[in-house]
């Protein structure tokens, strides 16, 4: 039986990255037409959002979605969420239709085809170096001027050890946040790591449960307050974890 579920999670594995490519292939050119210029770049989110779709459904993962809030069309916001799984970058295109950048691990630029069109239309930050992290400010305000939203994931990473329910949040965001005054938009993300792993042999489809906070506006906030603002998005986010208030 061992042997059979193990085969299972490596096809599943398997066919996860063959609906990743198989669909950047087919739009290649037209992804490409897309991001070559700035003023496209809501059309390429549009892109990406249908490429999204195909690989969760793909994969037999079919969001469950519990909105607190809907986003007003036309507004920046600062998308946070959990983070314990690949799967997070879909299912947030999945959530998200105001057009947003990825703040992201340089490090997944490196994947084929996936890579080219992250890294030219992403924030791509290295955290062991200064000037990149300072980079991450700079080219967020430029997306934030032209009407854009910022995701990033504040945890900064997928915590190693998995027993881990909500790793600490880095300031990196809430800074970005009060410095531009967009408000934050928390998103709690329930069955991703359970869905689809860092752990290779696991995962399978299934319900994926998201629920959408109120935002939390920041235009009277300093940047004294960034702590505060931090503490209380984690603490929104955890309480959702452990109470779970959407049924599966």
């Amino acid at each position: 039986m061992k042997f059979f579920r193990n085969c299972f999670h490596v096809v599943y594995r398997i066919w996860f990255y063959v609906l990743l490519a198989v669909p950047i292939v087919v739009m290649f050119p037209i992804l490409v037409i897309s991001i070559l210029r700035e003023q496209w770049y809501p059309f390429f989110f549009k892109l990406a959002r249908v490429w999204a779709k195909i690989i969760l459904f793909g994969m037999g993962c079919y969001p469950k979605i519990k909105r607190d809030f809907q986003y007003v069309k036309g507004e920046s916001y600062l998308f946070v969420a959990n983070h314990t799984s690949m799967t997070d970058i879909m299912l947030m295109l999945y959530v998200t239709k105001n057009p947003f950048v990825f703040v992201g691990k340089a490090e997944l630029a490196k994947i084929p085809l996936f890579g080219f069109f992250y890294k030219r239309t992403c924030i791509l930050v290295d955290r062991s170096n200064a000037k990149s992290r300072h980079n991450v400010f700079v080219e967020a305000q430029q997306r934030l001027q032209r009407g854009l939203s910022v995701c990033i994931f504040p945890e900064g990473g997928v915590p190693e050890d998995e027993s881990i329910l909500l790793d600490e949040f880095k300031d990196g965001a809430f800074r970005l946040a009060i410095e531009h005054h967009i408000p934050v938009a928390p998103l709690t993300f329930h069955d991703n790591k359970e869905r689809f792993s860092y752990t290779f042999l696991s995962g399978g489809p299934g319900i994926m449960r998201v629920r959408v906070h109120k935002v939390i506006p920041t235009g009277i906030l300093e940047l004294e307050d960034k702590r505060m603002l931090k503490n209380q998005t984690r603490e929104i986010i955890l309480n959702e974890l452990m109470t779970a208030s959407i049924p599966r």
